[in-house]
């Protein structure tokens, strides 16, 4: 089996709802039948295979099925797993059209199933685990990277103000501010997760190369294919998921994290270093950051200048979170089983990053 449809097969799908996951499945539909607009039961619940850091179940009705999204039980950091923050966004963009799933409720009232809650529809269709598209007929795979790059920017193109968002998160000094949270997070986690020597160097060199120039945007925080929902019968983005990490932030910082893709190994990831593009028929990075510019008004060789430092940054991001997974596994807090497996790729993320630092000069 190949590192992507194991990848596949571990996070695609349903289960029974874990042990340490479990809850009073008839307070849930009590909750239900109160603030979920045409509920009607019997409820059964099953839980994603995916979802390292919220656990995530699809709840299943009659008429219709839905999607429950939790902070794990246990002991959490003060700013993680912030569901509110997901519903709120989420709401506030469903009302444009943006694709992301209908909201029904937000809970926070800890006696119902022990942790925060929120509830959207289900949106059925095709979730692609391999940046390749494999299952995706070669005539159509260049459309289905041209809706996922259309799409991110029509989300950086939304004004925040007018969409209620305006407070959504702190304007300007976007990537030094990103960059002294996730070093915080980092060094807090080093106690359970260990000390990485190339997460030591990014935390000394990122503060001190940061682009000139400040903008704002709504931003998702883990834009990549495998956080969308695509129609199967078209090269159309239905939902975008997860907005755990979403802000006010440099879209350029949102970009290039998604751009990753082109510099990320196939193993484990949705990485596209290692792919012939051309007889895959995807789109080449240039090309992508081209339609991307178009879709956004920018010079493509300003983006292009900056790039090496957003990517440096992003996968310092990225080790970062993978590192705090290390350390919910150490803490006994990770959601998914196959954290552990996660947890050991916070080396060569970091190694990865600083290349592309040392590509920006350092």
């Amino acid at each position: 089996m190949t590192d992507m449809a194991s990848r596949q097969r571990q996070f695609e799908g349903t289960d029974a709802v874990r042990e340490a996951h479990r809850f009073d499945e008839a307070a849930l539909a009590e909750w239900m039948a109160a603030h979920v607009e045409g509920y009607a039961g019997p409820l059964e619940v099953r839980q994603f295979r995916g979802g390292q850091s919220n656990p995530t179940y699809k709840l299943i009705t009659p008429a219709r099925s839905y999607v429950l999204r939790r902070k794990p039980p246990g002991q959490l950091l003060k700013s993680a797993h912030a569901v509110d923050r997901e519903y709120r966004v989420i709401s506030a963009l469903h009302p444009t059209g943006f694709p992301v799933a209908r909201p029904f409720g937000l809970c926070t009232d800890e006696s119902v199933i022990g942790t925060w809650f929120y509830v959207m529809d289900c949106v059925e269709g095709r979730i692609v685990w391999d940046g390749t598209f494999p299952d995706v007929p070669r005539a159509e795979r260049r459309a289905h990277f041209e809706a996922m790059c259309d799409t991110l920017a029509r989300l950086h193109s939304i004004d925040p103000a007018a969409v209620g968002l305006e407070d959504f998160g702190r304007p300007g000094n976007y990537f030094a501010r990103q960059i002294a949270r996730w070093s915080k997070s980092y060094v807090d986690d080093i106690p359970d997760a260990g000390r990485v020597e190339a997460m030591d160097r990014l935390v000394e060199w990122l503060p001190r190369n940061i682009p000139e120039g400040d903008e704002t945007a709504i931003v998702h925080g883990d834009y990549r294919c495998d956080n969308m929902i695509f129609d199967m019968r078209a090269p159309r983005v239905l939902a975008v998921l997860d907005w755990e990490l979403s802000t006010l932030g440099h879209p350029l910082a949102d970009f290039s994290y998604h751009l990753m893709m082109y510099r990320m190994p196939p193993s484990g990831t949705v990485g596209l270093a290692e792919a012939d593009l051309a007889a895959l028929d995807i789109p080449t990075e240039a090309e992508y950051v081209a339609r991307y510019c178009a879709g956004t008004g920018r010079d493509p060789s300003e983006v292009e200048a900056i790039m090496d430092f957003c990517v440096a940054y992003n996968m310092f991001r990225l080790a970062a979170i993978v590192h705090g997974i290390r350390g919910r596994v150490a803490r006994g807090t990770a959601s998914n089983p196959h954290a552990k497996a996660m947890a050991t790729t916070v080396e060569p993320l970091a190694e990865r990053a600083w290349e592309q630092a040392v590509k920006a000069g350092a």
